[in-house]
């Protein structure tokens, strides 16, 4: 596994982070303050308002007859801030999960503000408030600004910390199955949420750690005992969070581990066992207040594949026209090499099963199909799904140096632009490695395959075949163009350093 990048996880300390920063004193303070600040904000914005309107004259001159001190509208003023602050209550905005995105928040504090600022204008009408009604208009606006930069402000703060490991939840997580390498999964790649996974224990696992796939690569975590070793684990590791993640028939001692965190003061989570039905992500929905949970395939649907297919035909469409002339001298090097076809043709499976009759150059013998079994058969140590040997005697002298600056594949390009294959996605097999996939490895086919992909960036064939599968589903279940164009950048080091590829 010398390919993994650093190992995931703290080394032992007599305590964590609980203290102070974990105590109830805490926790009072902070949200003390928020409430404090947030208050303010909406004060200060009326204030601003008044400026706006009676000082600064927007939205029309101001008659003298007419000029009115901000101690008229202070008590509406008042009103607006407590409103402002009993909405928020309301709709539980200081209760929130740190996971909730900025966007959502704004939105909360939006409708607040508008639920808060029609309560005032109310009582101003019903109490014939007669000076100008722009400032209403003003204070709401820049009320939701000024809220809106303050959540900006502390969360940027907030999460700059977290990623640089301060102030951390410390978690461990329960079980290594599919829920619980997922749960892995999310703490890994997400550390600007503030957690960081200190390992997990596991009964069944006896590996001392386990690969877990991110967009950054394929991280390890620690394996830091069994479950009858939790209560120590918690204790000398420092951990904040437990997380659950066994299965169902595992309630009795599910209910032990939750005794022990309760005993030990420390929070913990349990994962639905829903999870365990497949390895697709899950979706929660709602018809008449009964909660819907279905499930969605690692597949890129919808306008998620437009945008995908427009650029994959954008982008094939410059290749072909640009390489014209390179690919025509790359095949006659190939076959001034070697006898044989300058361009090598066999089945691979795409997207949903279908096959397709897959193109490159030429990189080895023209009997290389050949001398597969008998090479298999002296390297019966290795996986035959991703059957690749580092000094292949079948190679080429042009294919060797082909394959390593990947400019055998030039000629997938015409796949791309006929829609059976993608410039970003998941590595095209041959039928006879599909036909022995286990039923998650089946999940890569509802992915177009790719020329590159987070396989090829982050160890190529220094790769195990589950590690790749997994490193496919990653990509599939968190794809955006913004992704795509991340893996495209980092494969133009990884095919210059030629990095994994043989």
């Amino acid at each position: 596994m010398q390919h993994t990048q650093a190992i995931v996880g703290a080394g032992r300390q007599s305590g964590s982070k609980s203290g102070f920063l974990r105590s109830t004193w805490f926790r009072v303070a902070v949200r003390t303050s928020q409430i404090i600040a947030d208050a303010l904000l909406v004060y200060a914005a009326f204030w601003l308002a008044y400026e706006f309107r009676y000082d600064w004259q927007l939205g029309g001159p101001v008659q003298a007859a007419d000029f009115e001190y901000f101690s008229v509208f202070q008590s509406r003023a008042y009103l607006f801030a407590a409103f402002t602050l009993v909405t928020f209550f309301a709709r539980g905005l200081y209760r929130l999960p740190r996971s909730t995105g900025l966007l959502d928040e704004a939105t909360m504090v939006a409708g607040g503000v508008t639920t808060a600022m029609a309560v005032v204008i109310l009582t101003a009408f019903l109490s014939r408030f007669v000076p100008s009604r722009l400032v209403f208009i003003y204070a709401w606006a820049l009320a939701i600004i000024l809220l809106f930069l303050r959540r900006l402000i502390t969360q940027s703060i907030r999460r700059s910390l977290w990623s640089r490991g301060l102030y951390v939840d410390r978690v461990l997580v329960v079980g290594a199955g599919e829920p619980g390498r997922r749960i892995m999964q999310a703490l890994i790649g997400m550390p600007a949420f503030g957690y960081r996974l200190v390992g997990f224990v596991d009964d069944l696992l006896t590996d001392d750690g386990l690969a877990i796939a991110t967009e950054a690569g394929l991280e390890r975590a620690n394996r830091l005992g069994t479950t009858d070793d939790i209560e120590m684990v918690v204790r000398d590791y420092g951990v904040d969070e437990v997380i659950i993640a066994l299965p169902a028939t595992e309630q009795r001692q599910i209910l032990s581990i939750i005794e022990h965190c309760r005993t030990q003061a420390v929070e913990f989570k349990v994962v639905p066992d829903l999870l365990q039905l497949s390895l697709d992500q899950v979706d929660v929905a709602e018809v008449a207040g009964v909660p819907l949970i279905g499930f969605k395939d690692a597949s890129i649907q919808g306008l998620n594949y437009v945008l995908k297919r427009t650029a994959d035909i954008s982008i094939s469409t410059f290749v072909l026209v640009l390489m014209t002339v390179p690919m025509v001298l790359i095949a006659i090097l190939v076959r001034m090499d070697s006898p044989g076809p300058a361009l090598y043709r066999q089945p691979r499976v795409g997207r949903g099963g279908h096959e397709f009759t897959f193109m490159k150059f030429r990189c080895m013998v023209q009997d290389a199909d050949e001398q597969r079994a008998a090479l298999m058969a002296e390297h019966d140590h290795m996986d035959s799904r991703l059957f690749k040997l580092r000094d292949d005697p079948r190679l080429t002298k042009v294919g060797r140096i082909l394959r390593r600056l990947s400019l055998d594949e030039l000629p997938q390009f015409w796949h791309v632009l006929r829609g059976q294959m993608s410039f970003v996605g998941p590595r095209p097999q041959l039928p006879e490695e599909v036909e022995t996939y286990e039923e998650w490895h089946k999940q890569r086919l509802l992915v177009t395959p790719g020329l590159t992909g987070l396989w090829q960036i982050n160890g190529r064939s220094n790769l195990t075949f589950d590690e790749m599968v997994r490193l496919d589903l990653y990509y599939a279940e968190n794809w955006t163009p913004w992704l795509d164009m991340k893996i495209v950048l980092r494969t133009i080091p990884a095919v210059v350093t030629g990095r994994g590829a043989y």
